[in-house]
């Protein structure tokens, strides 16, 4: 039985007291960790603010890191110092990362294996543009990225690690992929773990379903067999709106 995980990616959202007043909002509504794991991605300057407001319940998480401990690398942020800070989750290989940064495969490959070096769970984003879609290439496409992210792991890293599966063609357009769509994608994804480690990593891993993720198709989502959650945008600024996630997830 996998736990279900929700993740809020803020993005470059909310400002220092916007981002407290979020967290006073829900630490208290949040449901029990025993049933979702919550999750709160948010810009590196207020990590630290988060950190410290956490409930039990609710986790913190980073956008983004750098695969070396240190370096002349002006504007990013090093695992040494997300550990030190106490920051639970990092988000890897986004598509706006990938798109806008050309971070590549073997860099997430690379950022993957320094989150588990520092005890932070990485949440592997993978996922096609709607070309790759309509030519019947998803499946392809994203074996390819999985296959070179998790290379030189093991088992029990994987079983800890969070893949989100999200098709950039339904990231902040308002269009989703249908229930079935989505889960289907996610079977494949769980197949491809299953044939470069075991069966036993592949049905504990998380996949979590991102794009365009509301309280009014997450009940249809989180229905599906293979989904385990959901990596939330927009969906995750207003407290109200993620407190129905979450309870949405203890439900499934």
């Amino acid at each position: 039985m996998r736990k279900p995980i929700i993740a809020g990616n803020w993005k470059m959202f909310k400002t220092r007291d916007e981002a407290l007043g979020f967290i006073y909002n829900v630490n208290m509504n949040v449901p029990s960790s025993e049933y979702v794991d919550s999750v709160v991605c948010a810009q590196a300057p207020i990590l630290r603010d988060l950190v410290k407001r956490q409930g039990d319940n609710l986790k913190v998480g980073a956008q983004n890191m750098h695969y070396l401990d240190t370096g002349a690398y002006t504007g990013e942020v090093s695992a040494p110092l997300l550990e030190n800070i106490g920051v639970s989750y990092v988000v890897l290989g986004h598509s706006e990362r990938r798109a806008y940064y050309n971070e590549t495969d073997n860099e997430v490959n690379k950022k993957i294996h320094q989150a588990f070096r520092y005890g932070i769970t990485p949440i592997l984003c993978v996922g096609e543009s709607l070309e790759l879609r309509e030519s019947g290439k998803t499946n392809d496409f994203i074996k390819g990225q999985v296959v070179v992210a998790l290379k030189g792991l093991g088992s029990e890293q994987i079983k800890e690690l969070v893949i989100a599966y999200e098709p950039i063609w339904a990231i902040g357009t308002g269009k989703t992929a249908t229930a079935e769509m989505a889960n289907d994608t996610i079977k494949e994804i769980r197949n491809v773990v299953r044939e470069l480690f075991d069966n036993e990593s592949a049905e504990a891993m998380r996949i979590q379903y991102g794009g365009s993720v509301k309280p009014a198709n997450v009940d249809e989502l989180l229905s599906m067999s293979d989904i385990d959650g959901a990596l939330v945008g927009g969906a995750s600024l207003d407290p109200e709106s993620f407190l129905i996630l979450v309870n949405a997830a203890v439900k499934k």
